[in-house]
């Protein structure tokens, strides 16, 4: 069977939809397999009578943190309520419908906002009474290989809420079925499954056109890079934000970037190569300043382990450059404050890791919706 989103079968959904007011949480990854907006799909199809607007907003165009207003949305004519930031105690957003649709792609990054926006929603449907409903889509980074660190609780932030690994290896309904299970929120949750996915398929494997997600994961690569270039957010240096390759390229005036490439390729990473490059960032940190940068090259996606080439990236510059400042927000991405200790080595943490992360993929294989294919 062919691979296809939730949204792109629908119609099975119409004993439930038809004569519902609907409300649709959605961006501009919320298309089907040939590119037709799940808002005009709704609209067509049922009453669709109003839109809510995550991180970047319902048509995607606002940068990382910007404050997301409501208002009509001027291609469709319809309300867009806001989920994004702070909100007031009293804050009911999905008063007058009667049911309200998910659908975002997600990245498979725990510091990607998208998976909070749902679960925020589903806390907020709860205490309406009103059902959720996700229009699964595939993960890009497969669903087999979770990685990284475990967020600690007391880390929890608007970048990571959950004890969730940095790489999740869960679809965004995967996600939904074990928070609402495992921190008892109480949502009446269904998920409109993906057909033809398995767990060992990524954004190659699915066939359908990529849209970007948000403003600076312009690829695929981008995001399969940012699970270990995200904690450079969390550092003075430029990851690459107000370029055309964020993520991949690491940078600041003052990195001495041959030396650090260098020893970046003596250790010899799996499927990764490194090379010195430049770039002038035309926002965020260091803007309009030349930046000197060791650039991340993905030469076998298979191989390629994240998380731990971000890491030993960053260690590796700290290791030689008295420079680096270590932000309080690395915490927050990390996880955990053990990054900061003076004697931290990458490997014996990964190490330490990989068995907290073991546990975790056992506790959320009841809420898994997709299976390895055992006749490939």
């Amino acid at each position: 069977m062919n691979y296809l989103h939730g949204v792109d079968h629908i119609t099975d959904l119409d004993g439930q939809l038809r004569g519902r007011r609907l409300g649709l949480i959605t961006n501009p990854t919320g298309v089907t397999s040939g590119l037709v907006p799940t808002i005009e799909v709704l609209r067509e199809r049922y009453d669709l009578v109003r839109l809510y607007a995550p991180e970047h907003g319902v048509r995607g165009a606002l940068q990382a943190g910007a404050k997301v207003t409501n208002g009509i949305d001027p291609l469709s004519g319809l309300p867009v309520v806001s989920l994004f930031g702070e909100h007031e105690a009293d804050f009911a957003p999905f008063e007058g419908v009667d049911c309200v649709l998910f659908d975002i792609q997600d990245i498979g990054a725990r510091f990607y906002t998208y998976l909070y926006t749902l679960s925020d929603a589903m806390k907020l449907c709860a205490q309406a009474k009103v059902p959720l409903i996700v229009l699964d889509r595939y993960n890009p980074l497969g669903l087999s290989r979770a990685e990284g660190t475990l967020l600690r609780e007391e880390f929890s932030s608007g970048v990571g809420r959950y004890e969730l690994p940095a790489r999740h290896a869960m679809t965004i309904g995967e996600f939904g079925r074990y928070v609402n299970a495992e921190k008892h929120i109480g949502c009446e949750l269904q998920v409109l499954p993906c057909l033809g996915l398995d767990r060992q398929m990524d954004a190659r494997q699915v066939c359908v056109p990529w849209v970007m997600p948000s403003p600076n994961i312009p690829t695929w690569e981008s995001a399969l890079v940012y699970i270990g270039t995200c904690l450079f957010e969390g550092t003075n240096l430029s990851e690459g934000r107000g370029t055309t390759r964020p993520f991949e390229l690491i940078g600041a005036p003052w990195l001495r970037a041959d030396e650090v490439t260098a020893r970046m390729n003596r250790l010899d990473l799996p499927g990764a190569r490194f090379r010195t490059a430049y770039f002038t960032p035309t926002f965020s940190k260091h803007a309009g300043q030349l930046c000197a940068a060791v650039q991340v090259h993905v030469l076998d996606p298979d191989a390629f382990e994240p998380f731990r080439c971000g890491l030993t990236l960053l260690q590796t510059i700290r290791e030689t450059h008295d420079e680096l400042e270590l932000l309080p927000c690395i915490d927050l991405l990390a996880g955990t404050d053990r990054l900061r200790a003076p004697d931290f080595e990458p490997e014996r943490f990964l190490a330490e890791e990989a068995e907290r992360i073991r546990r975790f993929e056992e506790r959320i294989a009841p809420y898994r919706l997709y299976f390895i294919d055992t006749a490939c």
